[in-house]
């Protein structure tokens, strides 16, 4: 189980056990774009959703489908206790912790078998 505090580095994302430890996570559009949190106990199964704009809402609205962060917890409860105060946080904390390990803003999906995303280019093509 993984520190609340601490996210696992892409060389543990292949490490994960394919159990159903509930894990929050945090999607992106696009660096320092739209955020999104969410929790599940199955992370593979939802980042499909995501990715697939299977389920209308916010994500498939706003294109929010990199993952940029996620944490690993033994139960639900603690999980979703995470999730919420997350939630609450102010958008330059939840940058701040997802750049204190991922400064890059790299979309971690593929370490969990995902196709990587294409960049986004602006309305000029750049």
């Amino acid at each position: 189980m993984l520190n609340l505090f601490q996210h696992p580095t892409i060389g543990t994302l292949a490490q994960m056990q394919p159990a159903r430890d509930p894990i929050v996570y945090i999607l992106a559009s696009r660096p320092y774009g739209t955020l999104y949190i969410g929790v599940t106990s199955d992370l593979v199964r939802r980042l499909h959703l995501h990715r697939t704009r299977a389920s209308p809402g916010f994500t498939s609205k706003y294109g929010v489908n990199r993952l940029v962060r996620f944490e690993q917890f033994g139960d639900m409860e603690r999980a979703i206790l995470r999730e919420k105060q997350l939630k609450r946080w102010h958008r330059q904390w939840k940058i701040n912790l997802i750049e204190s390990e991922n400064p890059d803003w790299h979309d971690l999906a593929p370490g969990l078998g995902f196709e990587p995303i294409a960049p986004r280019t602006g309305l000029d093509g750049s």
